[in-house]
């Protein structure tokens, strides 16, 4: 009972010291402010965004932003502040739903790898290599080819090709975790494999699934956008950041600022996320702290 208590108090320290670290990082600090903001936008986009984003009004297309259309409006009319608003629902959406099929799959993958070894690893490490050979947006659009387009089929594959950096770092935790002295006392005692992952490898993984969740999220974002580009990702007339880029290229001399407000979204949420990983990495790796 004591020791469980210990443990318990031991990592509710080690999560209290990376809060400071973190709290210490301003420009992480920043970023987790504009996560939480976008987080808030997209829980809230309809009582957020000032006009339905699908409605049309062909007669104000193409207008300059205005008193009326903060963001102009687009060849249909429709209110692109709005549709940027609903499109960071969905670029939220497809980065963590498909980060966390990915981390189920790489951690599921690492652990197999790392915990049961020889052929097992052997295999799982073969596999490893022939997902990371083949250039991901390309095989993201040969699946996406074969599933067809549209959002669920869209977190399948980016899900089903995000998981081989988890599945690298977990397998190398559980290398070296495998061999210390409480996991051999726990495979002594007779712990099963199942119980012995959940309860110990897991928890001492856990910052290592947190750091790269946050850093794949916003390769999974501009992934989403390039097959929304590319007419195999969201399909219309869902409003989504990748699609207005695209539907904003014959326009893109007389009508600037229809490609330019959701080009600038990305890169603010992508920005933001990759920072606040590195900030994570810095705070929750014991590695990292000086």
């Amino acid at each position: 009972m004591n020791k469980k208590k210990g443990i318990s108090e031991n990592t509710k320290g080690f999560y209290r010291i990376s809060w400071d670290i973190l709290r210490k990082n301003r420009l992480a600090m920043i970023c987790l402010f504009i996560v939480a903001a976008l987080i808030v936008i997209a829980l809230f986009a309809p009582l957020i965004a000032p006009r339905d984003p699908d409605l049309q009004i062909i007669k104000e297309k193409l207008q300059k932003p205005g008193p009326m259309h903060w963001l102009g409006t687009d060849e249909f009319g429709r209110d692109i502040l709005s549709r940027i608003i609903y499109g960071c629902r969905i670029s939220l959406s497809v980065g963590v739903i498909s980060q966390l099929i990915g981390t189920v799959i790489g951690f599921s993958m690492g652990v197999c790898a790392g915990y049961f070894g020889k052929k097992t690893d052997a295999v799982i490490s073969f596999i490893i290599q022939v997902f990371s050979s083949f250039p991901f947006l390309l095989f993201a659009i040969a699946i996406m080819f074969v599933l067809g387009p549209g959002l669920n089929n869209l977190y399948i594959a980016l899900g089903l090709l995000s998981w081989t950096p988890t599945a690298r770092l977990i397998r190398g935790d559980v290398l070296r975790l495998k061999n210390s002295e409480y996991i051999q006392a726990c495979i002594i005692g007779g712990g099963s494999n199942l119980r012995i992952i959940l309860t110990h490898l897991l928890p001492n993984c856990f910052y290592t699934l947190i750091v790269t969740s946050t850093l794949g999220i916003p390769g999974a974002i501009l992934s989403e956008a390039s097959m929304s580009f590319l007419g195999l990702g969201v399909q219309p007339p869902m409003a989504s950041w990748g699609s207005m880029i695209s539907n904003a290229q014959a326009y893109i001399r007389s009508s600037t600022y229809y490609s330019i407000a959701p080009g600038i979204a990305i890169i603010i949420t992508v920005m933001a996320f990759n920072l606040l990983g590195d900030g994570l990495r810095d705070a929750l790796d014991p590695k990292m702290r000086s």
